[in-house]
Order: structure tokens, then sequence, then C-alpha cells
């Protein structure tokens, strides 16, 4: 793993929520697509604790040997964030989610629990997954039970949307009195606030 690993923000919160906001400009006509190659989704695997530096590894070498299903679960991570997300957002409308998400990500998870067990530990038990000596789709897993423990949860009244027009990432709102709007107030934020500026200066200059 020499190589540079790319960076990604974990502005969400949560597991689900961070990896549905692995694409920036979700909306316009050019995405920017942040897992560009099973490294990528990797990456993502460690910085958010899904992974040891040890099983990242595996993964990268098991993957190399295996390039086209890891380039196919790389695809698949794709498809189900933005399963996810459709999921998501519809809970953050107040309105129904799509039987066409809900169906399959039911069989996902499904698939996904019948993988989980208990390992002892030295003071207690600890959940793990079985077959991640072989699976290189097991990082996505975890992910799937974020996403149902959230759902299932009171947290999920307290999923938002970013407030900015250009920003589509979710995030659990756990400020104080649950009035955050922005994903991120250094970015979305900050951006909007020179918009308004922007416009307020230029209906200004209109009426002078």
């Amino acid at each position: 793993m020499n190589e540079e690993m790319r960076t990604f923000n974990r502005l969400g919160n949560r597991l689900c929520l961070d990896f549905t906001n692995t694409v920036d400009d979700r909306f316009r006509e050019f995405q920017e697509e942040l897992f560009t190659s099973y490294r990528d989704l990797v990456a993502w695997s460690q910085q958010t604790g899904i992974t040891s530096d040890e099983e990242a590894q595996h993964l990268l070498e098991e993957a190399r040997k295996r390039p086209q299903e890891a380039e196919a679960v790389r695809q698949q991570a794709i498809t189900w964030r933005e399963m996810i997300f459709r999921i998501f957002q519809a809970t953050v409308r107040e309105s129904m989610p799509d039987e066409e998400d809900v169906q399959p990500f039911n069989v996902a998870l499904s698939n996904a629990m019948s993988k989980v067990r208990i390992v002892a530990g030295e003071e207690h038990y600890t959940w793990d997954w079985a077959e991640k000596a072989t699976a290189l789709d097991w990082i996505l897993w975890p992910v799937l039970r974020s996403t149902s423990d959230v759902l299932t949860s009171e947290e999920v009244h307290l999923v938002r949307q970013c407030a900015s027009e250009s920003c589509s990432w979710l995030f659990l709102d756990t400020s104080k009195n649950h009035s955050r709007r922005w994903c991120d107030m250094q970015n979305c934020g900050n951006r909007a606030k020179v918009n308004r500026h922007y416009e307020r200066k230029k209906q200004g200059v209109g009426r002078a």
C-alpha cells in the first residue's frame, strides 16, 4: 500500500451516511465519483474503521489476483450507495421509499446478515463477519447493517440533507437543537453565505 490513498470526508456521523457521501455533485451533469477503483473502496473502509491495516492489505492483494471480481464489487458498491441514498432521501422528505429500492436492499441485507457472527475476545464477545479471508465485498456488509440500524431507530428522524443546492450529502443531525443545515459549515455553509451576500449586493446595485 505504498501508493497515495484517497482521503474521504466523514461528515455523516454514521457509517451508512458517510457511505452515501462518496460522490460529489450527484445531481449535476458531471459527477465526481470518489470510488474510482477498488483501492478507493478499501481506503474508505480503512478510514471508517471497517478494516484494519492488515485486512486492507489482504483485500488489495486478493484484488490484484481477481481484478474483474474487484471491479464488480466496486460497481456493486456504487449501485448500493445510490439505493441507500434514495431510501434516506425519501425519509428526509417524509415520503415512502420506492419498493424498487427497498426490495433489493432487503435481499442484500439478508445475505449480509447471514455472514454475521460473534467472536470471543479477552473480555467480551464482539461482532465479526464470516468469509473475510475470501470475500472481496465483505467491506460492504457493515454498511448494510448500519443502514438498517439507523432506519429502524429514532435516529432516522435526525437524518438531514445538506441545504446547499449544489450538495446532496446526508448527515445525522446531532447538534444540540437539531438545527444543523449544512454537511460542512466551512464548505457548503460559507459558500451559501457568500452567495447570499452576492445576491444582496447585486439587488442593491439594481435599485441604485
